[in-house]
């Protein structure tokens, strides 16, 4: 079944293998299966991604940087071959974990982030960010900082939704997705489809920052009930 998700990233797995369901930032259950690579199961509502994580590893001659991991982000729809949005979103993801993942500790090493989309109800972007984070932390890899996806859908009558589905994303005017950091709630990234005006634009912002805290409190739970079983 793994294999169906990940393809020719079933290279020999590392670390443990952590299934992590995410439903609406609340509720969460963990299971670790010995001799697996970090992964990563995050949903939002119907939204869920398969992550795996695989290195620090030989990088290829082609691919390796003198002083620093080589990161590579690569996401896979649920049917068919990546597209245009998808290398869009991957880009997008590889710049957040960049800014957070401590590289420089291991040069001329490769990283891979697999996430694979097993289902999109809605706010697919953030859904990827959070488990992008999850199995970064679950490999153990040094990070700066975490981080966190939200993402908001701006209503014709001015209403913010956070975290909407499918329907509501399709009603609203205007879709807002950040990358919200731990340390003092930065934005590592923020990506915008439709048309907002800049006080709107700060108003969702302002919302994603508060939605934040509920997400890395579910990241200090999930983490203490993981250990905790240790």
């Amino acid at each position: 079944m793994l294999q169906g998700y990940l393809g020719e990233y079933t290279a020999p797995l590392i670390h443990g293998l952590i299934h992590v369901a995410v439903r609406l930032c609340r509720d969460a259950w963990l299971q670790r299966r010995a001799q697996a690579a970090p992964e990563e199961r995050g949903e939002r509502g119907d939204t869920s991604v398969l992550a795996g994580l695989y290195g620090p590893a030989e990088a290829k001659v082609s691919k390796e940087l003198p002083d620093r991991a080589a990161l590579e982000v690569l996401l896979r729809p649920k049917v068919g071959l990546p597209g245009v949005l998808e290398r869009s979103r991957e880009q997008l993801l590889r710049q957040t974990c960049e800014a957070v993942v401590l590289g420089v500790l291991h040069p001329r090493t490769a990283i891979s982030l697999v996430l694979q989309v097993l289902s999109d109800a809605g706010s697919l972007l953030s859904c990827c960010l959070n488990a992008a984070c999850m199995a970064l932390l679950d490999a153990g890899l040094p990070l700066a900082a975490l981080f966190c996806g939200v993402t908001c859908a701006l209503q014709p009558d001015g209403t913010i939704l956070l975290d909407p589905t499918a329907r509501q994303e399709q009603e609203a005017r205007a879709i807002l997705t950040f990358a919200i950091a731990s340390s003092d709630r930065k934005v590592l990234m923020a990506t915008t489809k439709g048309s907002c005006s800049v006080e709107e634009m700060q108003q969702c912002l302002a919302a994603a920052q508060r939605a934040a805290d509920t997400i890395f409190q579910f990241y200090r739970d999930s983490v203490r009930r993981r250990y905790s079983k240790c």
